[in-house]
Formats: structure tokens, C-alpha cells, sequence
């Protein structure tokens, strides 16, 4: 396997191997992050802060609580931190600080036993109240770690806590977007491109999918085992917009021959006039950015699209969506393949790697290996210590409000 190329370098790569120093420092940051959002959610939508019972929202206080909540479960309440991914996950937990006040944190903030829906029926803490569990949760997990074991297994869960606290924020924009508003400056900003589309030739080599080095790892990237890719031709950028709507424009999007079984499904029940925040103009097209009507920008990525449209879109370039081992290989490998932009539909299934295990965690990969497609890259809302290129993401694939889109691959 002497062509398997080693996983790079970069801040993604160095918040998964951070020392204690490195990672204080990104736990505030994060938390800064998670604030700095939530203020905006007020800003925008007045003490209430309620927002409509949907699949794709959640109640910003919820998410307030939950974020710490979390933290406070992996880190301050378990009596099993310092081991790591060996430690049992219903180990009986240390009180929550917010019984002190009569609350019961697990009851309101535990998102494998709170069901969504239920969230908005519950008498949540006041926003000062939770600012105050926030503040009061970083200052115990800063201490904890101060005195952690400087070793893979002693920064687990300080690491896990990071990155889905960096995994809400990215969530707290899109649902923003969804809203009608942009809660940091830039957010969700379209990405640009000034060089005209084209691919780039990849030789047929052997790869290797998952994780084997040291540092941090998710449980469905570990399995690392060699997978042979045979030579294709890949996008060197996702799909821009320019080449997306003829697609539309051309009345093929409303074509049978074009779609999955399971797409067509989806066209049929939502039947959606066009792709989610962009709309015709007189004068071309336009997109709703920040609760308005702007000019829509052609060389920018075509995003916010489901699964099913880049397949459909696909099928009528006469090309094909990447593999999840193809789009890794050109991202580790070809110097001129442009990736972050939007997060990328691939073909592959969102399934458990050789010897898959789940972590303590356990609800965080394991519920949803039920065939949903692998998305790689990043968007303008990712936290740079979270665009790794062996970051495997997953949704269903009539998700839109993700910064969605895709790149393709020649037919052979």
C-alpha cells in the first residue's frame, strides 16, 4: 500500500492532537462563539426568543442549555473522564450545579431522552440563568483540565466537548439562515471563484479510509482500512451556480428520467419551484440572504441543494457524484482541488467502518447508519478547527438547509 498518502497537517489537524494549553484556549474560543451567537438570536428575535416547532430548528435557549449541559456531562459529572473511550458511558453521574436551583438539567437538556418536539413544551431556564451555568461550566471544565492526564485518554472528553460545541454553532447559523437573519458577520457568506470550471485527472491508487494516526477521532472514522480507487476525473470545485441552473432553466429538473426513485419521491411531495433561498428575477436570479432579495452571484457555489438534486443534476451533465474514498483522495492529494466551500454530497452511504465501535457518546454515529449520504468538506459557517478532510458528515438527503452542494466526476 505504498500509495496510501499520510493525512495532512493544519489547525484541524492540530485541534485533534491539542496539548492542554492549545486546548483551553479553543474551549474559550468556542464558548466565546457559542455567546456571540446566541446574542444575536436575541437581537433578532426579541426576549421570547421563540422560534417555530420544526425538524430543521431548535429553540435557542434549548441549544444554550444544551451546550453546556454537555460539557458538564463528559467533564464535570463523570466519574469516569480520565478513561477515555473506556469509560461506561451510564456510569452514575455526579449532581448537575443546576439542582442547586430546583432544575433538573437531565430532564430539560439530554438530547437522547428529550425529544424534539418536547423541547418546546418545557419551562427553560432564563437566558442570564444559562449565561451564568455557561460561565460557571467553562471555569470547572478549564479547571479540570488543568490537572488532566496529557495523554490521548485524558483529553477525550475535553475534546469531544469542543468539537460539538463547535458542531452547534455551525447548526445555531443555519438555523439563523432560516430565519431570515445573519448571526455573525460573514456567516453565510457565498463563495466566489474567478477561475472557469474544470477537472482534474486522478491515477488510479490504493487509499486509505478512516483514522489510524494519535490525537482525537470520532467513532465512525476509526476502522482504518485500504480500499483500491480506480483513475477518475474530478471537479477541481463544487458545482457554481452558473452550471447548476441550466439544469432548471432548460425545464429538464422537471424531467422523470432525471431523478432517483427516491429523489422523484421527494420532487413529488415538496414539489419545489426552484432550490431553497434562490428564485427567478427579471433580470436573472436572485437569493435570499439575511431576510432579503439579493442578486444571486453565478460564480458563487451552488449550496443549499438536498442529495437528490445533485444526483439529479448529475444524471443530466451525464457524470456522476464522487465516492467518499474518490473525493478523500483528491482532497488529500491534488494541490489544485478547492474544497470548503459548501459540504459535499458524495455517493457513498453513511455506514460503520471494519470493527466499528461506539464510543462513550454512543448516540453520535450509531443511530445513523440507516443508508443517509457521507458529506465531506466544510462551509463558511465551519469553525476551521473542524474542516478536516477525514471529517465524515452525515444527513438525510432532502436536507437543504445545510450549506449543501457538490462536485462531479466524469463518467468512464
Amino acid at each position: 500500500m505504498s500509495d496510501i498518502v499520510s493525512e495532512p497537517t493544519g489547525e484541524a489537524e492540530q485541534a485533534r492532537c491539542a496539548d492542554k494549553v492549545a486546548l483551553a484556549a479553543a474551549l474559550t474560543d468556542a464558548r466565546a462563539r457559542t455567546l456571540a451567537l446566541f446574542g444575536a438570536y436575541e437581537a433578532a428575535l426579541g426576549a421570547g426568543l421563540r422560534v417555530p416547532c420544526t425538524p430543521e430548528l431548535n429553540l435557542p435557549l434549548w441549544e444554550l442549555g444544551h451546550v453546556g449541559w454537555f460539557a458538564d456531562w463528559w467533564l464535570a459529572r463523570n466519574p469516569e473522564r480520565p478513561r477515555g473511550l473506556q469509560a461506561n458511558p451510564d456510569a452514575p453521574r455526579h449532581p448537575a450545579r443546576q439542582a442547586l436551583r430546583g432544575l433538573d438539567a437531565d430532564g430539560l437538556f439530554n438530547s437522547s431522552t428529550v425529544a424534539h418536539d418536547l423541547r418546546w413544551t418545557l419551562n427553560l431556564p432564563s437566558a442570564d440563568e444559562l449565561r451564568a451555568d455557561l460561565a460557571e461550566s467553562l471555569k470547572h471544565t478549564l479547571a479540570l483540565l488543568q490537572d488532566a492526564e496529557a495523554t490521548d485518554t485524558g483529553l477525550y472528553f475535553f475534546r469531544l466537548a469542543l468539537f460539538h460545541e463547535d458542531m452547534h454553532a455551525e447548526a445555531a447559523v443555519y438555523m439563523a439562515q432560516n430565519l431570515g437573519f445573519d448571526p455573525l458577520p460573514g456567516a453565510v457568506a457565498a463563495t466566489t471563484t474567478a477561475h472557469p470550471p474544470r477537472t482534474l485527472q486522478v491515477p488510479a491508487t490504493a487509499w486509505q479510509l478512516g483514522r489510524s494516526r494519535p490525537g482525537f477521532a470520532f467513532d465512525n472514522e476509526l476502522g482504518a482500512h485500504p480500499v483500491g480507487v480506480a483513475a477518475f476525473e474530478i471537479d477541481a470545485q463544487a458545482v457554481t451556480w452558473a452550471q447548476y441552473l441550466p439544469f432548471i432553466e432548460s425545464g429538464s429538473a422537471a424531467q422523470r428520467r432525471f431523478w432517483s426513485d427516491a429523489g422523484w419521491a421527494w420532487r413529488s411531495r415538496t414539489q419545489p419551484a426552484w432550490p431553497r433561498y434562490v428564485r427567478p428575477s427579471g433580470s436573472g436570479w436572485e437569493q435570499l440572504r439575511h431576510g432579503r432579495w439579493q442578486p444571486l452571484d453565478l460564480a458563487a457555489k451552488a449550496c443549499h441543494l438536498t442529495a437528490h438534486e445533485a444526483q439529479a443534476w448529475c444524471a443530466w451533465a451525464g457524470r456522476r457524484l464522487p465516492t467518499e474514498a474518490e473525493w478523500e483522495v483528491a482532497a488529500h492529494t491534488l494541490p489544485g482541488f478547492a474544497w470548503g466551500d459548501v459540504w459535499e454530497w458524495t455517493a457513498s452511504p453513511f455506514v460503520p467502518f471494519p470493527g466499528f465501535a461506539p464510543h462513550p457518546y454512543v448516540d453520535y454515529s450509531a443511530p445513523w447508519f440507516d443508508g443517509r449520504p457521507v458529506l465531506k468538506g466544510a462551509s463558511p459557517a465551519t469553525v476551521p478547527r473542524m474542516r478536516h478532510p477525514k471529517y465524515r458528515n452525515f444527513f438525510t438527503p432532502e436536507r437543504n438547509d445545510i450549506v449543501a452542494g457538490f462536485r462531479s466526476v466524469v463518467m468512464a
